[in-house]
């Protein structure tokens, strides 16, 4: 498990007149514990946003810690049923109603107007940090499900890289012309998407189906998880994705894993907001697109999600504090331009008017992608429940007995569902 701190020192007091200064009763050597998931990247941003911070209000630190995805959620869990969980939070769409709920995390709303000014705040991402009524998230960035591309594997084969008319149908024949072309050995079209979640949502969305009730069900049955499965079986008879044992590999959702950065895959399942993440440990350049359709000419698969927000620890001492440090992450000029769109669109609009104009080539392709899906877009679906994370473990897993053929997909279906709704109505019952 790769984690790494950053502690700042003090800078100087002149700094105090900057803008987002905080009250003198703040200033007394406050440190504010920060826990984020996210490679070198993220952290290097990050940590330029906190020292501006720092700079701006004297005697205030941010210890600053960051983790892989897999590896994060385990941390966060045992640190908060320790009562010792950081002052902010960075929360995913699919558990913060199971921290929220938990009192993992506190609600906003007494800091709204004061701390926290959200008056140009996009009302969707506002709306998807709420649970029950409450505020218990701040988005840091609108963005989509995308799929990055290695675009030099394409043309040094000879062969378009895929747009955003590819369909699950098309992927057999184009992997049998990449596969004749293809000068990397042992590279394949695709990664084995059996068991990532939101590969299956958007599979999902697509059949007029979801994964979760508003009300905390599952919203999909057996017949559609054995057609899930079968779908990537019959990929992987037809040589379109890696070997089970390849996709092994990518255990942690690090990007450093993936089948694209270990040249395995010319594709990887993954967020818009990432592929300055992803370019950053590939030396090919990359692109993205949308995720397959279900059929030529089909949509609606996609829709604009918190990438990821802040919260404050329920436990935390310094709410007020964290609250205004939010603030600034989401609103400074200098801190908005050291961010730039690396967790996706900025949610409000003052930011984005100062971000949009220094963004590079790849951060301009993650805008682009989000502001044009067009026939992909749909609404954004009810926050995942609680336990909804247990259920994306228990996908990946079901995924893996599939490839290395310990089951079937006819045997694999109905046992997931069953078993997810088990999970799901054990988390209604606590």
């Amino acid at each position: 498990m790769t984690t790494l701190h950053r502690r700042q020192f003090l800078l100087g007091s002149a700094a105090a007149l900057a803008a987002g200064a905080i009250s003198p009763a703040f200033a007394a050597d406050t440190k504010l514990r920060l826990l984020f998931w996210g490679g070198k990247a993220r952290a290097d941003r990050t940590f330029a946003a906190t020292d501006l911070f720092s700079k701006a209000n004297p005697g205030v630190t941010i210890d600053g810690e960051f983790m892989a995805f897999q590896d994060y959620w385990a941390k966060l869990g045992t640190q908060t049923a320790g009562g010792n969980a950081p002052d902010i939070i960075q929360m995913d769409y699919r558990y913060i109603v199971e921290y929220a709920i938990r009192n993992g995390i506190a609600p906003l709303d007494e800091f709204v107007g004061g701390a926290l000014q959200l008056d140009d705040f996009d009302k969707d991402q506002l709306d998807g940090g709420k649970v029950d009524g409450k505020l218990y998230g701040i988005s840091l960035g609108a963005n989509s499900v995308a799929l990055m591309v290695n675009e030099a594997a394409f043309k040094e084969a000879g062969i378009e890289s895929p747009g955003r008319d590819l369909s699950y149908e098309d992927l057999p024949a184009l992997a049998a012309k990449f596969n004749a072309a293809n000068k990397r050995s042992g590279m394949k079209l695709f990664q084995d998407g059996s068991g990532v979640e939101p590969a299956l949502e958007n599979w999902l969305r697509q059949r007029g189906k979801a994964l979760y009730t508003a009300d905390g069900k599952a919203a999909f049955d057996g017949q559609d998880m054995t057609d899930w499965f079968k779908l990537w079986a019959d990929l992987r008879a037809a040589d379109v994705i890696v070997s089970a044992e390849d996709q092994a590999l990518d255990a942690t959702d690090a990007i450093e894993n993936t089948m694209i950065t270990l040249g395995k895959a010319t594709t990887t399942f993954a967020n818009s907001n990432q592929l300055i993440a992803f370019q950053a440990v590939n030396k090919d350049p990359l692109t993205m697109t949308n995720f397959p359709r279900i059929k030529p000419g089909s949509g609606g698969g996609h829709y604009r999600k918190p990438s990821m927000f802040f919260s404050i620890g329920g436990t935390s001492a310094n709410k007020e504090l964290s609250a205004k440090f939010i603030n600034f992450f989401i609103s400074d000029p200098e801190a908005a331009k050291a961010l730039g769109v690396e967790r996706g669109i900025p949610c409000k609009a003052s930011t984005r008017e100062v971000v949009a104009p220094t963004l590079d080539a790849q951060s301009k392709i993650a805008l682009e992608f989000v502001s044009n899906l067009g026939d992909l877009l749909g609404a954004l679906p009810p926050a995942p429940p609680a336990n909804a994370g247990e259920v994306s473990t228990q996908l990946r897993t079901t995924s893996q007995e599939v490839a290395f053929g310990q089951t079937s997909p006819e045997d694999a279906g109905p046992a997931f569902f069953d078993q997810a709704s088990a999970t799901l109505a054990r988390a209604k019952k606590g």
